[in-house]
C-alpha cells in the first residue's frame, strides 16, 4: 500500500515542505498540483532532467483554477478598472506570463504553448483528452467539486482508511454511508 512508502512525520505536512523533500532528495515523488512546480522553478531545477511530472492515477485530470475577485465599486471610473483589469487578467499575454511564471497552464486554450516546458504540455494535453472524453472534473480538494460536508466526509474515510488496517471493502461501505450521511 501507499501508506509504507511515507514518513511518520507525513501529517499535516505543508505541501510546499513536502516538495522541498523532493528537491532534496529525502523524498521520492509528491502527489501535487503543478503549483509545485512553481517550487522547482524558483530553485532552479529543470523540466525533463531535475524533476517530471506526471498525471495520476494514469491520464486523468483534475482541474483548479485562480479566482480574482472583485469588489461592488461606486463610480463609472472604477468599473470601467476593474473591467480593463478583468479584460488583461484574460488576455492571451497575461495567461502566458503568469502561467509560466506560476508553473502551470493557461485557462485559455487558444495561448501558444511554445515556451511552455515539457510538463506544461503534458498537463495540457492531459486536460484537452480529458475534456474530449468528457472525463475533465474539477478539484475535489480545492472545493470545486462538493459541498464542504460532502469533501469533509470523503476526506475522513479516506484519512482513517490510509492511517489503519481498515480493508479496502470496510471503507467503501464507511465511504458509502459518509456521503449519503452528508447530503
Amino acid at each position: 500500500t501507499m501508506r509504507g512508502f511515507v514518513d511518520s512525520n507525513f501529517s499535516g505536512r505543508d505541501w510546499n515542505l513536502a516538495t522541498a523533500m523532493v528537491m532534496n532528495g529525502e523524498a521520492a515523488f509528491q502527489i501535487m498540483g503543478d503549483w509545485a512546480k512553481g517550487e522547482f522553478l524558483a530553485a532552479g531545477k529543470e523540466p525533463g532532467k531535475d524533476f517530471l511530472c506526471a498525471s495520476t492515477p494514469g491520464e486523468g485530470f483534475l482541474y483548479n483554477v485562480d479566482s480574482f475577485a472583485m469588489f461592488d465599486v461606486a463610480g463609472d471610473d472604477k468599473t470601467a478598472g476593474q473591467l480593463l483589469l478583468a479584460e488583461l487578467i484574460l488576455g492571451k499575454n497575461f495567461q502566458k506570463v503568469f502561467n509560466l511564471n506560476k508553473g502551470s497552464i493557461p485557462a485559455r486554450t487558444d495561448v501558444a504553448l511554445d515556451e511552455f516546458d515539457s510538463c506544461a504540455h503534458t498537463s495540457a494535453k492531459d486536460m484537452a483528452d480529458s475534456n474530449a472524453g468528457g472525463s475533465l472534473l474539477p478539484s475535489y480538494a480545492h472545493g470545486m467539486a462538493l459541498r464542504g460536508a460532502q469533501s469533509g466526509a470523503i476526506t475522513d474515510v479516506v484519512t482513517s482508511h490510509f492511517n489503519s488496517d481498515m480493508s479496502s471493502d470496510d471503507a467503501v461501505q464507511m465511504l458509502l454511508q459518509a456521503v449519503q450521511n452528508s447530503m
